[in-house]
């Protein structure tokens, strides 16, 4: 039997055994860019949320996860400063290390070694199912249209690494995960090799970690409306980082793409450029991740697509710049970000070892 929780725009799934323990909330990001507006809005936003919101008794995890990032080609310099950049971005979302356990995934080994783990108890049909993993497949033929491209040109941790994904969330005994719909399909594999050990292993110690979503829409690109905003994007113009100033974020959204249509209505399907102005004015101007954009499109009845714009423009800057000025004061300070850094990283080691001395002893690779 599962129970639903509406609370403050966060509809929460919780199983039965979930309402015994607990809650342990766990999530991460990639140190790959700046994070843009979708980001913020689609999920810094639900976890600064979160840890303001928490009981006493729930523990909230958010880790920047270094060794997804490595699946596909990076610069080690500017990997080494991205993850700062990433530190200094949270921080100035508003992610409180007195609230939230903030930490480097790389820095903590047990992840690999649990990822090892799970690996050998993982089909390889499950992962050939991820649609990730047929992007990327699509992408890198697209990319070598004049020659032919299978999955064995492919590197074996951009397969493996749901994998890692669900050793991310088990290695904490996560019981629910904040995540958008695109990474549901991931979630859900993270349950099935949670139930797998579990099952094969005649044990418990995996709760089966529980998805709490949030009905905010995901932003899409300036530039092309048809897809989500994006940092690996070519075209600049096509998102807005939370470290842009005001006159960036004014020169991108009335270069926007829109339609020839003068009116302004709220149709995703049909006019997916205004229908994005819309959800991103709602977003930024509300409280709560639910609005009635039918009726915020009614308020520029008669009015044209630059006012619409100018609005949007006004709500963003005022959702951005304080988050803008208190990223570029805490990027100054490195050894501060250096202090957070390292007291997350030690207090996350303290917290797995108890997990994978139990694998282990499961497993029976415990210590003589």
């Amino acid at each position: 039997m599962a129970s639903i929780i509406v609370k403050f725009g966060i509809i929460r799934y919780l199983s039965t055994h979930s309402l015994t323990r607990p809650r342990v909330v766990f999530s991460g990001i990639q140190p790959t860019g700046i994070p843009h507006l979708g980001n913020y809005l689609g999920a810094i936003q639900n976890w600064v949320q979160l840890q303001d919101t928490a009981s006493a008794n729930d523990k909230i995890l958010y880790c920047i996860v270094g060794y997804h990032a490595i699946t596909l080609p990076q610069d080690p310099v500017h990997l080494e400063t991205e993850r700062f950049n990433m530190l200094a971005s949270l921080l100035a979302c508003g992610i409180d290390p007195s609230k939230s356990l903030l930490y480097n995934q790389d820095q903590v080994p047990e992840h690999t070694e649990l990822a090892w783990i799970l690996n050998c108890i993982t089909p390889m049909g499950w992962l050939y199912r991820m649609t990730t993993w047929k992007s990327k497949l699509a992408v890198a033929r697209n990319a070598n249209s004049e020659e032919e491209v299978n999955e064995s040109m492919l590197n074996l941790g951009l397969l493996a690494y749901p994998v890692l994904q669900a050793a991310d969330i088990l290695l904490h005994k996560s019981t629910h995960i904040p995540v958008g719909e695109d990474q549901t399909q991931h979630l859900e594999l993270a349950q099935d090799i949670a139930r797998a050990f579990n099952h094969k292993f005649n044990t418990d110690i995996f709760p089966i970690p529980q998805q709490l979503s949030t009905p905010t829409k995901r932003v899409l690109s300036l530039r092309d409306p048809s897809q989500k905003m994006s940092k690996s994007a070519p075209s600049e113009k096509s998102r807005i980082l939370i470290t842009d100033d005001p006159a960036a974020i004014s020169a991108k959204i009335r270069g926007a793409v829109t339609d020839s249509n003068p009116d302004i209505t709220f149709d995703p399907t049909g006019r997916p450029g205004v229908s994005n102005l819309l959800s991103m004015l709602a977003a930024c101007t509300t409280e709560s991740s639910v609005a009635d954009l039918d009726s915020t499109a009614q308020l520029y009845r008669g009015k044209q697509i630059q006012d619409l714009k100018r609005d949007v423009a006004d709500a963003i800057i005022a959702r951005v710049e304080p988050i803008r000025t208190e990223y570029e004061r805490l990027r100054k300070d490195l050894a501060w970000l250096r202090d957070v850094s390292q007291a997350g990283d030690q207090e996350a080691r303290g917290r797995v070892g108890q997990t994978m001395s139990e694998v282990k002893k499961i497993l029976g690779l415990a210590r003589h």
